[in-house]
């Protein structure tokens, strides 16, 4: 009995030294430190996490990273490309789907790799496989996408830098750095869709509960030239649901909505509801408006019923001025702006006085 006993405590001593040497292991500094880049593309996020070798003064192209697809010696791989960097996969993630170099990609966690090409070029790979070491594993039937690119010659690059060398409100360029060489790859996103699509989700759920929602929502869709549908959702924020009220942004927007569908007619009844709703600063951006429309007549009336709701406040009288000024007009036009002038603050003075002397040469200050 006192033996069996021993036995077992010895087998449990072993069992638990096991489990301390597996659990107990020491965090230390990798050789090729990790690090994350991102860009935001309208609201996709893109991020790239990779590792980061440097050159120590070792060939790289050709050598260090060899060209094309190379059995490795290790793993399941035998025609690998490069890891894109160093230790785990170099990996992408979008938040939505995207396209690369004009190639659709859907939205996910995607291994990154690349195959150089000899003669000048290389083939970036996005695989399905995003969580393997390195490219030893690498398996083009798990490949979601291959694109060619173009490669640069660039300045020197001692440690490996993934980067967006530039972007704009619906693309970026993704680049790697290393050595004197640059890679880099365009990334598309339809912003305006994704949004939209994100809008009509969220005004389903609780955010269709607030009222500026609906008003910012019909504002995104007006400026993507989606006017069937901000014309639905700002209707909907004026009337026919528990938190619909007419105020002068969303009755505004709306005359917008009709002017640009050329329901010029309906566009301005919905204006002088409007003007009823607005103080002195809003009905001038209103009255601005329509200037830009080309509907002079219109703006002067409203302009001058701005004069007369809201005492002269000089805000009113400046808009007044450029509605005559608009219609060719410049004595009122200079009268306007001249009592805009005793009423308005020291700061925007000097604007004024150059817009005033414009008047008396008989140039429009639109």
């Amino acid at each position: 009995m006192k033996q069996t006993k021993l036995i077992k405590a010895v087998f449990i001593s072993a069992i638990m030294l096991v489990s301390i040497q597996i659990n107990a292991q020491l965090k230390t500094p990798e050789a090729s430190q990790r690090a994350q880049v991102s860009q935001t593309v309208g609201i996709t996020d893109i991020t790239i996490d990779y590792g980061r070798p440097s050159v120590k003064d070792r060939e790289v192209w050709g050598k260090l990273v060899p060209f094309g697809y190379n059995n490795l010696g290790f793993g399941t791989s035998t025609a690998a490309p490069w890891r894109a960097g160093a230790n785990q996969n170099t990996t992408v993630t979008f938040s939505h789907d995207v396209k690369v170099e004009g190639k659709a990609i859907k939205a996910g966690l995607y291994g990154l790799h690349i195959a150089l090409k000899e003669g000048g070029g290389a083939t970036v790979i996005f695989s399905k496989n995003a969580t393997s070491w390195g490219s030893y594993f690498y398996d083009e039937k798990e490949d979601a996408l291959r694109v060619d690119v173009q490669t640069k010659e660039v300045a020197h690059t001692e440690t490996l830098l993934f980067l967006f060398p530039s972007f704009d409100a619906t693309s970026t360029i993704a680049a790697l750095r290393w050595e004197k060489k640059e890679i880099p790859f365009k990334i598309e996103v339809d912003v305006t869709n994704i949004v939209m699509d994100g809008i009509k989700d969220d005004l389903r759920s609780n955010a269709g509960f607030t009222q500026s929602n609906w008003d910012n929502a019909a504002n995104f869709a007006f400026n993507s030239g989606d006017l069937d549908q901000a014309l639905k959702w700002v209707n909907a924020s004026i009337s026919g649901n528990f938190f619909s009220k007419e105020t002068f942004g969303n009755l505004s927007l709306k005359s917008r909505i009709l002017a640009k569908q050329g329901k010029t007619e309906e566009a301005m009844a919905i204006v002088d509801k409007a003007a009823t709703k607005g103080n002195a600063s809003q009905v001038f951006q209103l009255g601005n408006g329509l200037i830009g429309q080309g509907q002079k007549d219109k703006a002067l009336e409203v302009l001058k019923s701005n004069v007369k709701n809201n005492n002269g406040a000089w805000p009113s009288n400046y808009g007044l001025a450029k509605a005559y000024s608009a219609t060719g007009d410049y004595k009122n036009a200079i009268k306007s702006m001249n009592v805009c002038m005793s009423k308005a603050p020291e700061r925007f003075k000097d604007r004024l006085s150059g817009e005033l002397e414009k008047l008396k040469k008989g140039e429009d200050i639109n």
